[in-house]
């Protein structure tokens, strides 16, 4: 697929080991890879954020990352849709292809990027507009005009989100007297409006109460037909109950600058990683030997 051309914390042990959900599910299907990632390193400056990170990421499944604070999870999914583009000082080495196109390829749009790859944040941040205006921003950018079309694509978008039925009849209230789990599905709509092929997630579920949660996680899965998604958790129960694929990251010292570095440990199918990880590293953080 051609994209067209417009022109640090420290680490802390585990308060204490977790139960983890076993899978028994088999191996997710090798479906069509959608981000090739080959030797990816982050830098902010001098400092190396992230170092050798190879992976491919495949359509239509959820990928977890999952490692402890300051491990690069949050870095590394940020590469995916080039929002570093906007910290002074950041890059990114190695390759990253999307669909076979260098993502940071002279030719290739950042805009164009990020209207593929949409993203959801670990708190919900709906504009200070009404409901309705929260979901047609995109397409309104995006050269939609005609009220007809942004009503289909507001109720499509926000059915698709499980939240339609609790809003339908408030559309013009604003997004800000939701509640915070409405937020975020606000927020998943909103971003799923412009039809990207990608949702990047980054802690979705962390500011919301059990309940709310629960309502993400069936989101997610139900989405996941239409999307690929890759979502960053700190909730390893989560990661077992929703993802296909897990890659676990931690940090150790940089002999280069003498800095801890987040590094890629192990990425495998997630029912593997839960019940027999190939690394020790990931057996003591997954059992809570090390967090």
């Amino acid at each position: 697929m051609q994209i067209e051309t417009p022109r640090p914390s420290t680490l802390t042990p585990a308060p204490a080991p977790l139960h983890i959900e076993r899978r028994t599910a088999p191996a997710p299907e090798a479906t069509e890879v959608v981000f090739d990632v080959d030797n990816v390193e982050v830098f902010y400056g001098q400092f190396r954020a992230v170092r050798g990170v190879t992976m491919k990421i495949h359509k239509n499944q959820i990928t977890a990352f999952i490692g402890p604070s300051g491990c690069g999870k949050t870095t590394m999914l940020r590469a995916f849709n080039r929002m570093h583009d906007v910290i002074p000082g950041a890059r990114v080495a190695g390759t990253l292809r999307y669909h076979g196109v260098d993502l940071y390829g002279p030719e290739v749009s950042a805009t164009e990027v990020r209207r593929r790859i949409g993203m959801v944040f670990q708190k919900p941040n709906p504009f200070p507009k009404s409901i309705y205006d929260n979901i047609a921003f995109g397409p309104r950018v995006n050269g939609v005009r005609g009220k007809a079309d942004l009503d289909v694509i507001v109720e499509k978008s926000l059915r698709a989100a499980a939240l339609w039925d609790e809003v339908k009849d408030r559309l013009r209230n604003s997004a800000l007297g939701m509640s915070g789990g409405q937020q975020q599905r606000l927020c998943i709509a909103r971003t799923i409006a412009v039809e990207p092929e990608v949702v990047l997630m980054d802690e979705p579920c962390s500011a919301l109460d059990p309940i709310a949660t629960a309502r993400i996680e069936e989101l997610m899965r139900e989405l996941k037909s239409r999307f690929t998604i890759v979502i960053v958790t700190h909730n390893m129960q989560q990661a077992a109950r929703v993802s296909d694929r897990t890659a676990f990251f931690t940090a150790e010292l940089d002999s280069k600058n003498d800095q801890r570095t987040g590094i890629l440990v192990e990425y495998d199918a997630t029912a593997k990683m839960f019940s027999n990880p190939s690394d020790e590293r990931t057996e003591n953080y997954i059992t809570g030997r090390f967090g």
